[in-house]
């Protein structure tokens, strides 16, 4: 065996106690979840089994962790994604002079969506009701906005937020000076 492979069976054990205990999960349950048995789990735990191809992969679908990354080298340092300003996607033809700058990750479209909103003054985000439940959370930073959710209108200044629904028709209109402001959708 190579020196990176007897690492990797060394670090496995306690990548694997560390999803477990991650998620809040007992031997039992894991047990359950995998159809491994649980003095199974806990010897592979400990170090005193290892795991077939086979029993490791329903490990990780149970503990929902990915397969490949729990049996690469473990980082020395925290891992930290950057994204530059030049590099963040930009969508320009929705609204009416909108910029949208999107700050979440892709993988999160749907669930939990952060965005940059740049209004021009006067200019206009006009959205469609989203799925069913869900929710905006917009701070403004700079300029001032009028709100609409359903029937309701609120107005928003710098340093204001607003929680509404997004499934119904809802707008975010720029009514004073050019907007900064920051949007969070939930359940889209």
């Amino acid at each position: 065996m190579t020196d990176n492979t007897d690492k990797i069976l060394t670090q496995l054990p306690a990548r694997l106690k560390e999803a477990r205990q991650g998620q809040g999960l007992s031997l039992d349950a894991v047990a359950k979840l995998s159809g491994v048995s649980r003095s199974m789990v806990s010897q592979i735990e400990r170090g005193e089994s290892s795991p077939t191809i086979a029993t490791l992969w329903n490990l990780t679908r149970a503990l929902q962790v990915d397969f490949a990354g729990l049996l690469d080298a473990a980082p020395g340092e925290p891992q930290i994604e950057v994204l530059r300003s030049a590099a963040v996607p930009t969508i320009s033809n929705l609204g009416d002079g909108c910029r949208i700058r999107i700050l979440s990750p892709p993988e999160e479209a749907g669930h939990h969506e952060v965005y940059e909103l740049l209004i021009a003054e006067g200019g206009v985000l006009d959205s469609a009701p989203h799925t069913r439940g869900a929710r905006e959370h917009l701070s403004v930073f700079e300029g001032a906005v009028e709100v609409t959710s359903g029937s309701g209108t609120e107005r928003l200044q710098a340093g204001d937020t607003a929680r509404y629904a997004a499934d119904v028709p809802h707008a975010i209109r720029a009514t004073e000076g050019p907007v900064r402001a920051f949007l969070v959708v939930q359940d889209a």
